[in-house]
């Protein structure tokens, strides 16, 4: 296996003048972290974040005006928590990172928006990678409700994978929605990923236990499977979810090797009651979250992160097959914390 460099650069440059804050990071190179190569996910920069988050900015940013507006610090800190969580950061969350910035005794604006970052990092930090499978079958599984954007996320992680030269195969296990099978197909002609499938209401484990074994006859180095977009207030349905995994098991000992929770972002603070079923039931090993571009509530990610203890391994920042990217925390906060007149680069 080839060793990849890192090659990454930041220069963060906080400006004076009439509170303004700038924050500059280096345009990380060609190479990336070892699990997104092994995806043949495109690198991601504070800049690509810049834009995808621009409505998650645009609402922090005019709620933290107010802030730093304000020359009493009881009231500056009660604002900077509204803002939090006016953010969807969280209650929880958000008084913890007051407390840790109130404690800190910045003397303005500029350390206080220091304090802030290097909080909100904290709570991102860990291993934000994907499994890369060690050279033998990566069985990968795809959980979420109905709406989340999982077959979607499912249709554009194998057309990465395929494009970094991996064989890829597609376990349709979603029976139970109607055009769900047919949506995977489509997903895997589009992208030359075989699919496996079954009849519509066929059992699925069954289907997965059967996709696993193709994609071990077949040579394949992936096995995507798909699931039935379950509510997490629906016991018996989250409860099969637990023989999913035991089939799977049965079928390549090990296996999922990574259990991935697709959230939609758009849903805000629902997001964490999803990730606590979920994560209970099957064990999610990190989370894709998706319409980040079309919210204002991208502190979800942070809550997730803080809260549940679930890495974010992978973002949507748009429509395209490449705007699934690789959860980088450092490029998310700067970009949520700049301005429009002084982006990152």
């Amino acid at each position: 296996m080839l060793e990849h460099t890192w090659i990454i650069g930041a220069l963060v440059l906080l400006v004076g003048s009439a509170g303004a804050y700038a924050i500059f990071r280096v345009v990380r190179g060609l190479e990336t972290d070892a699990g997104s190569l092994q995806a043949g996910l495109p690198p991601t920069d504070a800049a690509s974040f810049f834009t995808g988050l621009a409505r998650s900015r645009q609402a922090l940013s005019a709620a933290l005006s107010s802030v730093f507006s304000s020359a009493v610090d009881s009231q500056r800190f009660e604002a900077l928590e509204e803002a939090l969580i006016g953010a969807d950061i969280g209650v929880k969350t958000a008084v913890e990172i007051v407390g840790e910035v109130e404690k800190a005794k910045p003397a303005d604006e500029l350390a206080t928006r220091s304090a802030l970052r290097g909080a909100l990092l904290e709570r991102l930090a860990g291993d934000h990678t994907l499994a890369t499978g060690d050279g033998s079958l990566l069985v990968v599984l795809v959980v979420g409700v109905n709406g989340s954007g999982k077959t979607t996320t499912i249709g554009k992680l194998a057309s990465q994978y395929i494009s970094s030269g991996k064989k890829v195969l597609l376990a349709a296990g979603d029976t139970f929605r109607a055009g769900a099978i047919e949506q995977l197909k489509v997903w895997g002609e589009r992208v030359g990923a075989e699919v496996v499938a079954h009849g519509e209401g066929a059992d699925t484990a069954a289907v997965l236990y059967d996709g696993i074994k193709a994609g071990i006859a077949r040579g394949a180095d992936v096995v995507i499977c798909d699931t039935a977009g379950r509510l997490q207030a629906q016991s018996a349905l989250m409860d099969e979810l637990g023989k999913v995994l035991r089939v799977m098991d049965k079928a390549l000992p090990g296996a999922p090797h990574e259990v991935l929770l697709v959230l939609d972002a758009t849903i805000g603070q629902n997001a964490l009651s999803q990730a606590r079923a979920f994560k209970d039931v099957v064990g999610a090993t990190g989370v894709v979250l998706t319409k980040l571009d079309g919210t204002a509530r991208g502190g979800v990610v942070v809550a997730v992160k803080g809260e549940m203890g679930l890495p974010v391994k992978l973002i949507g920042l748009g429509e395209g097959v490449e705007d699934l990217r690789p959860f980088d925390p450092e490029a998310f906060v700067d970009a949520l914390l700049a301005t429009e007149e002084s982006p990152p680069v």
